[in-house]
C-alpha cells in the first residue's frame, strides 16, 4: 500500500494538483469524499461539516453578549468530535490497503504509521490570488467576492492551518522537516507538474522499498 498526503496553501492549487496526480497514477483519491461519508455515515448535514472543519475546531472565540460560556463548551466540544470522527474515516482509508491520494486534512500526521509520501504545495500570494479569484468570477454576480475579502480569506484559512498543525505536531509551522517534498505551483502548469509528481513518487516508494 502507497499513500501521498497533499497538505497545502489555500489558492496553491494542491486539491487540482492532488486529483490529477492521483487520476496519472491511477490510484484512489480523497478529499471532499471523506466530508461526505462522514455526513452521511453520522447523518450530518454535509454544509455543517464542512463549516466546523474548515474552523478546525481551535479558533478562539470571543466571549460576548452573545455567546455565554456554555454555549462555547458545546460548540468546541461538537468541533472535536467531528474532528476525531474524520481521523478515523482516514484511518479507515488507509487500513483499506488501496494506493492513494488523500488531500488535507492533516493526513500525514495522522497516518504518520502508514509512512506516507508527504507533499507540501505552496505557491506566492499574487498567484493564490489570481486563482481564487478565477474561482470566484464563476459565481453569480451577487455572490462573488471582492479581491480584498478574497485575500483576507486566504490570509485567515492559512493562520487556521498554521496553528492546527502547530497543535497537532507541536512544531513550528515554520518548520517544514515533516515533509518529504516540498513543491511550488507558482506559474506551474499543473498537468505537467502532475505528470512529473508521478513519476517522482513512484521512484520515492521504490527507493522506501528498497531500503527495507
Amino acid at each position: 500500500m502507497r499513500i501521498i498526503t497533499i497538505s497545502r496553501q489555500f489558492g496553491s492549487g494542491g486539491r487540482e494538483l492532488g486529483e490529477r496526480l492521483a487520476r496519472k497514477l491511477g490510484w484512489d483519491y480523497y478529499d471532499k469524499e471523506i466530508i461526505e461519508t462522514l455526513a452521511e455515515r453520522h447523518d450530518m448535514d454535509e454544509a455543517f461539516v464542512r463549516e466546523v472543519l474548515s474552523r478546525h475546531g481551535w479558533h478562539h472565540v470571543q466571549l460576548t453578549y452573545r455567546h455565554s460560556f456554555s454555549q462555547l463548551m458545546v460548540d468546541s466540544s461538537m468541533r472535536t468530535q467531528v474532528l476525531l470522527k474524520e481521523s478515523e474515516i482516514i484511518r479507515e482509508i488507509a487500513e483499506a490497503g488501496h494506493d492513494c491520494v488523500i488531500v488535507g486534512r492533516d493526513a500525514d500526521v495522522i497516518l504518520q504509521d502508514y509512512d506516507p509520501f508527504r507533499m507540501l504545495v505552496c505557491s506566492d500570494e499574487e498567484a493564490r490570488l489570481a486563482r481564487c479569484m478565477k474561482h470566484e468570477d464563476k459565481k453569480a454576480p451577487d455572490e462573488r467576492l471582492s479581491q480584498k475579502e478574497v485575500l483576507r480569506n486566504i490570509r485567515r484559512i492559512d493562520k487556521n492551518r498554521r496553528r492546527t498543525r502547530e497543535i497537532l505536531t507541536g512544531k513550528s509551522s515554520d518548520d517544514h522537516s515533516a515533509f518529504d517534498l516540498i513543491v511550488n505551483a507558482s506559474g506551474r502548469d499543473l498537468k505537467k507538474l502532475s505528470a512529473a509528481l508521478a513519476e517522482f513518487s513512484l521512484h520515492w516508494f521504490e527507493d522506501k522499498t528498497d531500503e527495507t
